[in-house]
C-alpha cells in the first residue's frame, strides 16, 4: 500500500526511465508528485469557429479533416505532415513538423479538437503543431483548463499529467489536513483534499482560486510556524546578562542627535538584552540610515556591564572603515578596541589573540578572521555582523559558538519589506531605521541610453575638473561573445575609459582579484589616488568615499533594483551634490517601468517591495543566499497579504502549543519537523 514516501518508481505507470527524469524535477516520492504544482494554466474550455479567430491567439477549435493528411519531405531532417480542416464558419490549414506518424493519426471526414496558434494572413488561416484530440475524449488535453507544468528530457505535458492523475488517485483520501480546523474555518479555506484535485484538474478558475489560496496559505503556515519554533525556543535560552546602565551618557557625548529610529532600534535592543533570553535582532536601515550608532550604542551598553564585543565586516576595507568610526565614538570612554583581518602580519596577530584571550580588549573589529580557530575570547557578550546575508550561517554559528551563546545584532543595508524581513531573517527580531539623520544628500538619477554617451563623458571630465572622484559599474568582469548584447565587462570598459582620459587615473576593481588586489585598489580610491573606478558590484557593500560624487551602471538592465538602490549608495555621503546615471539601450516597456521606479524615489523600502513584485525572492537576493527553504507555490512578494496573515496564526497557535504536541496539531508538527529535515542548511 502507497504511502507519501513511496518511491515514484512504484506508482503504476511510471516506472525507472520516468522516475529519473522526475526526479529531475525534484519529484522522488509520493508527496512531491501530489506537491509539483502547475507553473501556468491554459483556457481550453472555450471553443471558437474558425474565422473569428484572431491572429496570434490560442484557441480551441472544433474541425471535421477535410482531405486526406499528406507527407512531404521538403529536406533531411525536414518533414511535413498537413491537411485542411473545416467548421461550418471557414478553413484552417494544418501543418505538423517532423511528426510523420501524424499522416495515419487523421483520417477524412473525422472530428477533433485542436488547440493551438492561429496565424491568419487576409482570408487565409493555419495552424502549426496544434495540440489534437477526438472530440469528446475523457480526461484529454482540450475541452477544459489544462495545466502546464515544468518540463524536462524524457516527460512531455501528458505524462506528467498522468502521473499526477495516479498519484491523487493513490493519495487523495490520506492527505493530511495540516490545517487546524479552527485555523481552516477562521480563513475560510477549502479542505486539502479538495484543494490538491482543483490545482491539478481545475473545474473553473474559480475553483482554481480557491485551491491556490489554499495551498499557498497552508505553505506560508508551515513556514511561519517552523520560524516561530526556532524563535521562541531561542527565547527560553537563557543568555548573557547584562546590566542596566544609562544610556544619557553616551548619547550626550555625540556631536549630532541621533533620529528617534536610531533611539528606538537602541530601545529594542536594550530590552532583549535586559530580558534573561539571548538576543538575535536584526537593525535593518536604508543607505546612510545610521546603523553603525546603534551597533556603537549596544558595544558601549554591554561594555558598561563587563563584557566584550566582537564586530564582524565582510570586507578589509569595510574592517578598517568600521575601526575609525567606532574608536572615534568608543576610544573617549576608555574601551580597549583592537583589529584583526587577514592582511596584519603574524606578528601583529599574535598579539592582538594574546590581549583577546587575556580580556585586554573590550571590542574586536575584524573579518572571517574573528571565528578562526585559535582565536578566544574572555568574556564575550556581543556579536555585531554587518551584511547578514553576505556571512554563511556556519560561519556567524562559528564566532558565536566560540563563547557560550553571546547576544547577536546584526546590521543589513539591503531594505526588505516588513513582512519578509520578518521570514527571510527567521529566528531575528527585526528593528527598521525608516528615518535618515539630517544633511544627507538626496542622489538625483536618470536613466540615458547609449547616444547621451558624449555628454556623459563631459559630464565625468567637469566633476573630476573639480576634484570628485566617479564610480562605474559594469555587468561583467570580461567580454563574452557568446551574449546575445554587447555587455560591457569593467576591464575592457577601463580601458576604453583609459583611452578617452589619458589625463586622468583609472583603476579597475573585480571579483576574480585577489583579495589583497581588490583591498590595494579599493584603498587607493578611498585615498583620492583615483579619478575612477571601475568595477563589479564588488563595491556594492558599504565603502565609503565621501568625495565621490557620481556612480554611472552601465547595462542597468541587467541588475536588480535594490542592487542598483546599494550601488547609488556608495555616492552622496560626503558635502558635494551627487548623481546617479543609469545606461541602458534595452528598450523594452518593462525595463523602462524599472528603472523608472529609481529616477523616482530614493526611498530603499519602496524599491525593495517593486523589486521583490518584479523579480521574486530568488533573484531579489542572488542565488538563495537568503537562507530560506524554497516554496512550491506561495511567491513570497505577490503573496504578501497571505503571508502577514498566516503569521498572525501562526503565532496565535504557537503561543497557545509552542510545541506542537496537542493530537489535532499532530499532522502540522510532522510537516514542519519534515521541513527541518528537508532544508536543515536553509533556516538561519
Amino acid at each position: 500500500m502507497a504511502d507519501f514516501n513511496t518511491d515514484v518508481r512504484y506508482i503504476k505507470g511510471i516506472g525507472e526511465k520516468k522516475a529519473l527524469a522526475l526526479g529531475k524535477l525534484g519529484v522522488f516520492t509520493l508527496r512531491d508528485l501530489v506537491s509539483f504544482f502547475p507553473r501556468k494554466y491554459e483556457d481550453r474550455s472555450q471553443y471558437r469557429p474558425i474565422a473569428l479567430a484572431m491572429d496570434g491567439e490560442q484557441v480551441c477549435i472544433r474541425a471535421v479533416v477535410a482531405d486526406t493528411p499528406r507527407l512531404t519531405r521538403i529536406r533531411r531532417g525536414l518533414e511535413l505532415v498537413k491537411f485542411k480542416a473545416v467548421d461550418d464558419s471557414g478553413l484552417v490549414d494544418i501543418t505538423y513538423f517532423n511528426q510523420s506518424y501524424r499522416k495515419d493519426s487523421f483520417h477524412r471526414g473525422d472530428e477533433y479538437v485542436f488547440f493551438g496558434k492561429m496565424e491568419v494572413k487576409g482570408a487565409h488561416r493555419s495552424m502549426s503543431n496544434p495540440v489534437a484530440e477526438p472530440e469528446g475524449r475523457e480526461g484529454g488535453q482540450t475541452g477544459r483548463i489544462v495545466p502546464i507544468y515544468r518540463m524536462t528530457a524524457g516527460l512531455n505535458q501528458a505524462s506528467i499529467l498522468q502521473a499526477v492523475r495516479q498519484g491523487l488517485d493513490l493519495c487523495g483520501e490520506k492527505l493530511p489536513e495540516i490545517l487546524p480546523e479552527e485555523v481552516r474555518q477562521r480563513c475560510e479555506l477549502v479542505p486539502a483534499r479538495y484543494a490538491y484535485e482543483q490545482i491539478h484538474f481545475p473545474a473553473d478558475f474559480g475553483t482554481l482560486e480557491l485551491a491556490r489560496r489554499r495551498l499557498i496559505f497552508e505553505e506560508l503556515f508551515v513556514l511561519a510556524c517552523a520560524l516561530g519554533r526556532i524563535r521562541g525556543e531561542r527565547v527560553r535560552e537563557g543568555g548573557i546578562p547584562i546590566g542596566e546602565a544609562d544610556l544619557t551618557e553616551f548619547w550626550s557625548s555625540l556631536p549630532f542627535s541621533p533620529t528617534g529610529a536610531q533611539r528606538r532600534a537602541v530601545e529594542q535592543a536594550v530590552q532583549d538584552l535586559q530580558s534573561g533570553g539571548v538576543m538575535n535582532r536584526l537593525v535593518q536601515g536604508d543607505v546612510g540610515s545610521g546603523k553603525t550608532l546603534v551597533a556603537a550604542a549596544l558595544i558601549w551598553y554591554v561594555w558598561r556591564s563587563g563584557h566584550g564585543s566582537a564586530f564582524m565586516a565582510p570586507t578589509e576595507i569595510l574592517a578598517d572603515q568600521h575601526y575609525h568610526t567606532l574608536s572615534g565614538m568608543l576610544s573617549p570612554f576608555g574601551l580597549r578596541i583592537g583589529k584583526l583581518t587577514g592582511a596584519m602580519s603574524a606578528k601583529e596577530k599574535r598579539e592582538v589573540k594574546a590581549a583577546l584571550k587575556a580580556g585586554e580588549l573590550d571590542l574586536i573589529i575584524g573579518t572571517h578572521a574573528l571565528f578562526s580557530q585559535d582565536v578566544e575570547y574572555s568574556n564575550l557578550g556581543l556579536v555585531v555582523t554587518d551584511e547578514q546575508h553576505r556571512f554563511g550561517v556556519e560561519q556567524r554559528s562559528a564566532l558565536i559558538g566560540k563563547a557560550g551563546k553571546p547576544h547577536v545584532l546584526v546590521m543589513s543595508a539591503t531594505p526588505i519589506p516588513r513582512t519578509l524581513a520578518l521570514i527571510i531573517y527567521g529566528d531575528l527580531d527585526v528593528s527598521i531605521i525608516d528615518e535618515m539623520p539630517p544633511g544627507r544628500q538626496k542622489v538625483d538619477t536618470f536613466t540615458v541610453d547609449e547616444s547621451y554617451r558624449a555628454r556623459l563623458n563631459g559630464f565625468i571630465r567637469k566633476l573630476t575638473g573639480e576634484g570628485r572622484q566617479v564610480f562605474v559599474v559594469c555587468p561583467m568582469v570580461e567580454e563574452n561573445e557568446d551574449l546575445p548584447t554587447p555587455l560591457k565587462s569593467a576591464e575592457e570598459h577601463a580601458k576604453e575609459l583609459q583611452s578617452v582620459f589619458p589625463d586622468l587615473r583609472v583603476a579597475c576593481v573585480h571579483g576574480k582579484m585577489k583579495a589583497r588586489d581588490k583591498d590595494a585598489v579599493m584603498a587607493a580610491f578611498v585615498a583620492g589616488e583615483t579619478d575612477i573606478l571601475v568595477s563589479t558590484t564588488v563595491i556594492e557593500v558599504g565603502v565609503d568615499v565621501p568625495n565621490a560624487a557620481l556612480m554611472i551602471a552601465e547595462n542597468a538592465e541587467r541588475f536588480g533594483l535594490s542592487q542598483l538602490h546599494q550601488l547609488r549608495g556608495r555616492v552622496g555621503r560626503g558635502q558635494h551634490k551627487s548623481w546617479c546615471i543609469l545606461v541602458s539601450d534595452a528598450d523594452t516597456e518593462e525595463v523602462r517601468a524599472r528603472l523608472g521606479i529609481m529616477t523616482k524615489t530614493n526611498d530603499g523600502f519602496k524599491i525593495s517591495e517593486e523589486d521583490l513584485r518584479l523579480r521574486g525572492p530568488g533573484d531579489f537576493f542572488g542565488s538563495r543566499q537568503h537562507g530560506l527553504p524554497e516554496t512550491h507555490i506561495a511567491d513570497l512578494g505577490a503573496d504578501a497579504d497571505t503571508l502577514q496573515r498566516a503569521q498572525q496564526e501562526a503565532t496565535r497557535l504557537l503561543a497557545a502549543d509552542p510545541q506542537l504536541v496537542l493530537p489535532e496539531h499532530t499532522a502540522l508538527r510532522e510537516r514542519v519537523e519534515q521541513l527541518f529535515r528537508e532544508n536543515a542548511d536553509s533556516f538561519n
